[in-house]
């Protein structure tokens, strides 16, 4: 799904009212007409005044103007559009609590290429704003209440680009659990499925005593969670198209 074929972000516009247009053939802007069933004229002038707007912002790359319309369990339609600035990222801490723990590494991936900030060596301030500033769009995995909070906790950046959580957007999709979860059920495999987020913690902690090979796993598990956030997100959109928009009308 491209953002064309979205409606939701219109005023006194839902789900169902979006999904009767796309029922009348209506599953791309330029299709909308003021004659569509169920759409009054006050309602219809809302629609055509968030699609003038949306190609504006289309054109413009501005995915703020959608990520404010869009609940968070459906901001995954911003994806097929501005995917070549989507920013995937995770990060590792020594703990839950950023009053009290550290974030050990940073793995972003964007546009193909992947990049990981380890702290005491590249992980700044300065690094992770310069690293973050071509993202349009953030992909995580539970970042919401997790990775995001965390870093503009530990580091003062401000992390307001819009944001598409793997969580809600599994969800939505009716897939429940942790990443590793998510990713048995899609059968996305893993190199290092041993390790987790406690041994993740343990590996830092042997780096820092000076054990050789320590930090390479930490990092390539850390890229990992990071790289195998693409498969879940673009299975996962698939599936959702599938099952919301009408087989006969087009996608994109």
């Amino acid at each position: 799904m491209r953002i064309e074929n979205t409606f939701l972000g219109a005023e006194q516009v839902g789900e169902q009212t979006e999904q009767r247009l796309w029922e009348q053939g209506v599953s791309r802007w330029e299709a909308f007409h003021r004659d569509c069933r169920g759409i009054g004229p006050t309602r219809a002038e809302r629609i055509e005044q968030f699609i003038d707007r949306g190609r504006r912002a289309r054109a413009d790359g501005d995915t703020g103007f959608f990520g404010e319309r869009l609940p968070s369990r459906e901001r995954w339609r911003l994806y097929e559009s501005f995917r070549e600035s989507a920013c995937f990222f995770d990060i590792e801490t020594t703990g839950l609590d950023a009053a009290t723990s550290v974030v050990t590494t940073v793995t972003l991936h964007q546009n193909g290429e992947t990049q990981t900030l380890v702290r005491g060596d590249d992980l700044t301030r300065e690094r992770l704003a310069a690293a973050f500033e071509p993202a349009a769009l953030l992909v995580t995995f539970n970042g919401a209440r997790f990775d995001i909070p965390f870093l503009e906790s530990s580091f003062g950046i401000d992390l307001d680009h819009p944001h598409i959580d793997l969580v809600p957007t599994c969800r939505r999709a009716g897939i429940r659990g942790g990443q590793d979860t998510v990713e048995s059920r899609l059968g996305i495999d893993r190199a290092l499925p041993e390790v987790d987020g406690r041994e993740a913690i343990r590996l830092w902690r042997r780096h820092e005593r000076g054990v050789d090979g320590a930090l390479e796993r930490l990092i390539a598990y850390n890229r990992e969670d990071t790289e195998n956030m693409v498969p879940i997100l673009e299975q996962t959109v698939e599936r959702l198209d599938r099952e919301l928009l009408p087989e006969s009308h087009p996608r994109r």
